[in-house]
């Protein structure tokens, strides 16, 4: 399907919201997808948990010029019961808060501390061939000098769950190499059911975190049991990484910027450019401005002193490089 069929497709998008940080980047978010996306019609929501006995905390959105923002933004804020994880591990909210999305309509779920840069509307997503992001870096499994390799660990998941593993790898990239084996960034995922999908992955984490194989025993779950059970929704679902073209999600139309001392180290100037607009009305920068982060690096100039440390063409290849430089210099915030 091209371009010009993705314009006539309805999906919905799903962000997570709560007190604290989230909120200003769910309206940042939202600022970004009204601007770029005008299009766009299908819904905005926002899955916001709810206080129960898997927080010590009241985890909703609490500012209330932040909800009057979402609202004049025309984003709906629906809740949901944390059943599973809750503050143990909030990386799940994005599991359980499929369950709040319309049954039967496409979604695709984004991180909060994502910036829309371009029209979504002419992104061709095939939503019957889930995929999810692409821009990751290896950060699961570690291997144990003498313990099981990828094949060995990623196959027992494959097999725990019946599924075929030798036609999920790239067999372009080197056995016993990470990029061989199915491995996304859960920054953004789709598909044609919410509800479907969200079942899956929930019944897939559980089972990786209450009862994982042999083959992970040395292996740390958290933080990454959501990125080790996608790969294996989206495989069972007959998507793979390759159902998007590349260059629109983590290009052209989107940008999982992290943090924002990160987003000036590294991303392209259209990011910068559009952080900055979206967050220029009054109305939108008076709520912001109350998140010191965005309040230091976006509006009091600090992101570009942070910018200046770098030479774009020449970038550090790995984050941590960035963070240390950044910290050394005293620029660092999250």
């Amino acid at each position: 399907m091209g371009a010009k069929g993705a314009k006539s497709q309805s999906f919905n998008v799903m962000i997570v919201g709560q007190s604290g940080r989230l909120q200003y980047e769910a309206l940042l978010f939202a600022a970004s997808l009204r601007h770029f996306s005008p299009g766009f019609k299908g819904r905005l929501i926002l899955a916001e948990p709810q206080p129960g006995p898997l927080w010590s905390r009241d985890p909703r959105v609490d500012n209330p010029e932040v909800l009057e923002a979402l609202d004049r933004l025309e984003v709906e804020v629906l809740p949901f019961e944390s059943a599973h994880f809750g503050e143990a591990y909030p990386y799940g909210n994005k599991i359980e808060g499929l369950s709040v999305l319309p049954e039967g309509e496409p979604f695709v779920f984004f991180d909060t501390d994502t910036l829309i840069t371009g029209d979504l509307m002419q992104v061709p997503f095939d939503f019957a061939r889930p995929s999810a992001s692409m821009r990751r870096e290896g950060t699961w499994p570690q291997l144990e000098l003498y313990g099981p390799g990828y094949t060995e660990i990623w196959k027992s998941l494959y097999d725990k769950f019946g599924l075929d593993f030798e036609s999920s790898l790239d067999l372009s990239q080197p056995d016993e190499y990470w990029q061989r084996y199915l491995y996304f960034n859960a920054g953004f995922f789709f598909y044609q059911c919410p509800h479907v999908f969200g079942q899956r992955f929930l019944d897939y984490a559980l089972a990786i975190r209450d009862d994982r194989p042999e083959e992970l025993v040395c292996q740390e779950l958290h933080p990454w049991l959501d990125q080790i059970a996608l790969p294996l929704v989206i495989h069972s679902f007959g998507g793979g990484r390759d159902t998007l073209p590349e260059g629109l999600l983590d290009g052209a139309v989107s940008c999982h910027y992290r943090l924002f001392p990160l987003l000036y180290s590294r991303e392209a100037d259209h990011v910068i450019a559009a952080l900055e607009e979206v967050a220029a009305p009054n109305k939108i920068k008076k709520v912001l401005k109350q998140y010191d982060p965005i309040k230091r690096m976006v509006f009091q100039g600090r992101g570009h002193k942070v910018r200046a440390l770098f030479d774009q063409a020449d970038l550090p290849r790995r984050e941590q490089a960035l963070r240390n430089r950044i910290k050394k210099a005293g620029f660092w915030m999250r």
